[in-house]
């Protein structure tokens, strides 16, 4: 009798933590990941006394997963609130090369004082975990973005802080026979919030405000594309 009531009850505790579970989270074959592809920019903008100066990054990897409210279409509805989501984007240092306003090449010279100030032998990558993900506003039209606040954890020279910012999401539709979208966001960052030396990327002293732009294109990789 003993033995038959320990096993109801210990059936009974694992149904209540299953159910407890599922409505916590999705399951994970409610996910979508999406993953990047090649188009994606990076670009950093700061001021001097000089002049200004910028930086740019031609390469972010990583992924995101997304619950099933995440707009996966152009136009499709929308109701704002939170999404589930969380994912991970990777930017190398060494991939961040000067440029003139107009996007061309500007100095080696400039490019290394710009790693050894964001302590490149040390922390190679800048990393970005998303955490949150809002839906703040629908496209009011076909071609408008998705309009999101976002949470999460920005590392550049191994020194970590928690960032908010709005991003977009534009949905491009089938591309290479697979969804694709666009992620873009700016945000305004402190070089001396991830301890580093706002004089030490030229000659001339720099500003400490830097303002962070950038496009990234992931893709949702379909069983017709994954045969090709």
């Amino acid at each position: 009798m003993k033995t038959k009531l320990r096993t109801t009850t210990l059936c009974a505790l694992t149904l209540i933590a299953g159910i407890l579970f599922a409505s916590s989270s999705p399951a994970a074959d409610q996910m979508t990941r999406l993953d990047a592809r090649s188009g994606s920019k990076m670009r950093m903008e700061g001021t001097s006394t000089l002049h200004d100066w910028q930086v740019e990054s031609p390469i972010i990897t990583g992924y995101i997963e997304v619950g099933p409210n995440f707009p996966m279409a152009p136009g499709q509805p929308a109701t704002p609130g939170k999404v589930e989501a969380h994912g991970e984007a990777t930017i190398m240092v060494r991939s961040l090369r000067s440029v003139e306003s107009d996007g061309k090449y500007y100095s080696d010279g400039m490019d290394n004082k710009m790693w050894e100030m964001m302590k490149l032998p040390e922390h190679p990558k800048i990393i970005y975990h998303l955490a949150e993900l809002t839906l703040k506003e629908a496209p009011k039209g076909k071609e408008d973005p998705y309009v999101f606040d976002s949470k999460g954890d920005l590392t550049v020279a191994g020194k970590t802080n928690q960032v908010s910012m709005v991003v977009k999401v534009y949905p491009l539709g089938d591309v290479k026979g697979e969804p694709r979208f666009k992620i873009s966001g700016t945000i305004p960052l402190k070089m001396t919030d991830y301890g580093m030396t706002p004089n030490s990327i030229i000659v001339s002293k720099t500003g400490d405000e830097v303002t962070v732009k950038f496009d990234w294109i992931l893709g949702k990789k379909t069983a017709a594309a994954a045969a090709k």
